[in-house]
């Protein structure tokens, strides 16, 4: 990161394995780092990263009280379901959660399906932490592993929308 004179405002480029990083429990399992939050940037209006959701892995059923959520898939392919519409995801893919929007993602493909997101304000990178193990760039995907059991505290404080009852 560097401020950059001839920009003449802060500016930054995060490489590939220079972002704080954390191993994710089940279902969704993979990786995500977290790129730009308020951490490491002057900016309080938003964070943003890379998710690798594993093939066959998912993103559970949540929404989110306070924060706009957006997605960009890379690479992989898999649905998405908003409140209670399926969506196909394709690379290029560009996906909005509003506030209060039940959303959850499924990779149905065959590869990692790769995801950069955008989270306004910023919080997702405090839910990743959470519930997250450290994670160095390079190392072997450990073994799955299941949530931490304060979740539900941890999704309340974050002010998190849960899932519809079924």
């Amino acid at each position: 990161m560097s401020e950059d004179p001839n920009f003449g405002r802060w500016s930054a480029v995060i490489g590939p394995d220079e972002a704080p990083s954390w191993w994710q429990p089940l279902p969704s399992r993979g990786h995500v780092s977290v790129a730009l939050s308020p951490e490491n940037t002057p900016y309080d209006g938003f964070s943003s990263g890379l998710q690798v959701l594993p093939p066959g892995c998912s993103v559970r059923e949540h929404g989110h009280q306070r924060n706009h959520e957006l997605l960009f898939i890379h690479e992989g392919t898999g649905t998405c379901t908003i409140e209670d519409t399926t969506y196909d995801l394709v690379p290029g893919s560009t996906v909005l959660f509003g506030r209060h929007a039940r959303h959850f993602l499924v990779n149905t493909g065959s590869t990692d399906m790769k995801i950069f997101w955008v989270f306004m304000p910023p919080g997702l990178e405090d839910w990743f932490a959470a519930i997250g193990r450290p994670r160095a760039a390079g190392e072997p995907m450990p073994e799955p592993f299941a949530r931490p059991d304060d979740v539900g505290e941890v999704q309340a404080k974050l002010r998190f929308v849960p899932p519809k009852p079924r």
